[in-house]
């Protein structure tokens, strides 16, 4: 927490283009402690955060659906057993789409990976871009406020400790699952 004040103290406004930078990639840490630190000190505009993190988001996704139109098919083949997990996705993009598009940013660490596999489907760029600012907005929105009201409900001091926690707990249930997963038995082949 006290990088992100030294960073809003020495750089002002500029701040907030490292929080568009940011978010463009995934942000979602970076724009709950900045939202907690404008609780906490008054540094940050939480509306101009939000507003700013919604155009990175939306515009990094962009360019993720982009690169996955453009390119997606050439760099998966070159990726040893990326051909089957990409199909995959984007028979759960194909069946799902709306739902999908307006709920993958949720899930950390697939939000750049599902960009690329929208572009790699059918859907048009302007279908996607709408859903995509819809979500981002939602994305924006949710984080700003859950940082907000984190540092109201627990101090600036301890937001540190209890987003550090939240994160062990999701990295635990991820490793949990990764786990789980392995240890199933491999379905028997079908003759």
């Amino acid at each position: 927490m006290a990088e992100i004040e030294r960073i809003w103290s020495e750089w002002g406004h500029l701040a907030y283009v490292g929080a568009f930078l940011w978010s463009f990639f995934e942000g979602e840490t970076f724009v709950l402690l900045a939202s907690a630190l404008g609780h906490a000190t008054g540094l940050v505009n939480p509306w101009v955060l939000m507003v700013t993190v919604w155009i990175g988001s939306f515009l990094g996704d962009q360019c993720w659906f982009y690169l996955g139109r453009r390119y997606g098919v050439r760099i998966v083949r070159r990726i040893p057993g990326a051909e089957a997990k990409v199909a995959r996705t984007i028979e759960f993009v194909e069946r799902f789409g709306p739902v999908f598009i307006l709920s993958f940013r949720f899930a950390y660490g697939i939000r750049n990976v599902a960009s690329v596999a929208c572009g790699m489907t059918r859907m048009s760029y302007f279908y996607f871009a709408g859903l995509n600012f819809i979500a981002a907005g939602i994305w924006a929105a949710s984080f700003v406020a859950a940082g907000w009201f984190l540092a109201a409900l627990f101090g600036a001091e301890r937001i540190g400790w209890v987003l550090g926690g939240i994160g062990l707990f999701v990295i635990g249930g991820m490793i949990y699952r990764a786990r789980a997963t392995r240890k199933r038995p491999a379905p028997a082949p079908t003759t």
